[in-house]
């Protein structure tokens, strides 16, 4: 099984989801928001799985410093093009696997769903 995780490597959450990966000796290709940006088909994708709400991280102090006028009225279309312009709005980390995706790190979905 090929998994895909995306996400940036100073997050402490996705330290844990890589060290529990590690763990489990799950082989895994790591996407680095940071270094390599985030792609709005598949942020559209995910939305369309996950739901847009689940993947905009709201609480983050990204999407704290954005305006008021920027905050409102959100839909998928703004969420995701808020998430291509800032990739730390997405809720870290997300896993792409055969069966589909888990945002955020949930070990014992992750166990259910990778091992």
């Amino acid at each position: 099984m090929t998994i895909h995780l995306y996400g940036i490597p100073n997050c402490d959450t996705v330290k844990k989801a890589r060290k529990w990966l590690e763990a489990q000796a799950i082989d895994y290709t790591f996407h680095d928001y940071k270094k390599e940006g985030a792609d709005a088909e598949r942020l559209a994708n995910w939305a369309d799985e996950a739901g847009w709400e689940v993947l905009l991280n709201k609480r983050g102090t990204t999407f704290r410093k954005l305006s008021d006028a920027e905050k409102t009225v959100i839909d998928q279309a703004k969420a995701i093009a808020l998430m291509v312009e800032h990739p730390s709005m997405i809720k870290r980390p997300v896993v792409e696997y055969a069966g589909g995706i888990h945002v955020g790190f949930d070990e014992a979905a992750w166990k259910s769903a990778l091992c």
